[in-house]
């Protein structure tokens, strides 16, 4: 007799996968025989530069490597970090204690709820926004409390909406621009008013940076880091996945606030040894070395916006231009859920997008839809949704 052993009250809090049952539904119209167009991921579709694989391999036969890591991450890593974020964004930061190296971003971001929420507090989350925040929060036993994300205002959140109450309860704050999922990059002044906000109430900040190299039209993206008293009050966490096309490669840092970087050290002390060794040589060459394949991206998904968003605009859907990120957020055409739209055009052109809704409340009327698509494919997509006649 085989044993059903229940799962903890811990695995039962914690959400659905969305992003799962979102691939679910695209495999099952694959299986069909169907040609399907995936722009419902955020899964990088280009190669990492040679240059780091190269990297990688010079590395991975060192017998240095081949033993555990240091705990907390390579010395010279945490280094590269540091020159990174002083040429990039002129921020000054200590390897020893203002950065930690991650298995990835998603991990760190689920971490940090487990490192400074106990049951019953508060976490302030985007809406919408990347729907993994919740599941650190779910695994703390905390409690979400919402910020709209509205076209009128930029999507930022308005502080001004939040009650005396809510803020004086939140112990921690997660934004991320430019934004997943609505394309938007925040400005100085907003992240000036964080700072002050946070302070004022003794919040935790952390700005998920993951698309950070990916503006357009000449615009830079701001780390939260470069404002003054940024560390004072919060972090940033950044991946490799987005910058450098090294997804799969599972590695990403958070940098900021001593305090802070010391309690997801800590966690992770008792969850991982760190990395292989080689793959943080890569990531330490890939900050260091000449940023040339970064630029070359970043143009290669603004080209292919332009791409998208005309085509788009041809069969007579108005839709916005993304302002950075590798993604679109596109309003539904009246008379349509974003879950009703998203699954018609899979079903009926095969084209996969991911329902608005899936991200939070005020992702209802909004399909997200990825640049990770050649050019041809992403006119494709749109001449297939023109020929159902519905805009």
């Amino acid at each position: 007799m085989t044993f059903q052993f229940e799962q903890s009250d811990t695995l039962k809090r914690l959400p659905d996968q969305f992003f799962a049952k979102l691939a679910k539904k695209a495999h099952k119209i694959a299986m069909e025989g169907h040609d399907v167009i995936n722009l419902g991921q955020g899964n990088p579709d280009l190669p990492t530069p040679p240059h780091i694989v190269e990297a990688l391999q010079e590395a991975a036969p060192d017998p240095e490597f081949h033993k555990y890591s240091p705990f907390r991450g390579h010395h010279f890593l945490k280094q590269a970090v540091c020159d990174f974020y002083k040429r990039e964004y002129n921020v000054d930061l200590d390897p020893k204690t203002e950065v930690a190296v991650l298995p990835g971003a998603k991990t760190g971001l689920v971490e940090l709820s487990q490192c400074l929420l106990n049951p019953g507090d508060t976490a302030l989350l985007p809406d919408p926004g990347y729907p993994d925040y919740m599941s650190g929060i779910a695994l703390a036993d905390a409690s979400p409390a919402y910020m709209p994300l509205r076209a009128e205002n930029g999507f930022l959140p308005d502080y001004a909406e939040l009650s005396t109450n809510t803020l004086n309860n939140a112990k921690l704050m997660f934004l991320n621009y430019p934004n997943n999922p609505a394309s938007a990059l925040a400005n100085a002044s907003f992240f000036e008013e964080t700072v002050k906000l946070a302070g004022k109430h003794n919040i935790c900040v952390c700005h998920d940076f993951a698309y950070g190299a990916i503006g357009f039209d000449g615009e830079k993206p701001r780390s939260f880091l470069q404002t003054d008293g940024a560390k004072d009050v919060g972090i940033e966490v950044y991946t490799m996945s987005k910058t450098y096309n090294m997804a799969g490669w599972r590695i990403a840092f958070a940098v900021g606030n001593p305090s802070v970087i010391d309690s997801l050290n800590l966690i992770q002390d008792h969850m991982y040894v760190s990395l292989f060794g080689a793959v943080q040589k890569a990531a330490a060459a890939a900050l260091q070395n000449p940023q040339e394949a970064v630029r070359e991206l970043s143009d290669t998904y603004e080209q292919r916006r332009n791409v998208l968003i005309e085509s788009l605009r041809g069969i007579g859907w108005d839709v916005p231009y993304p302002e950075g990120s590798f993604f679109a957020w596109l309003p539904v055409p009246e008379g349509w859920t974003s879950e009703e739209f998203a699954d018609l055009l899979l079903e009926k052109a095969h084209v996969v997008t991911a329902p608005g809704s899936g991200f939070g409340t005020h992702g209802e009327g909004f399909l997200r839809t990825a640049l990770l698509a050649p050019e041809e494919r992403l006119k494709e997509a749109a001449e297939r949704i023109g020929k159902l006649g519905i805009l």
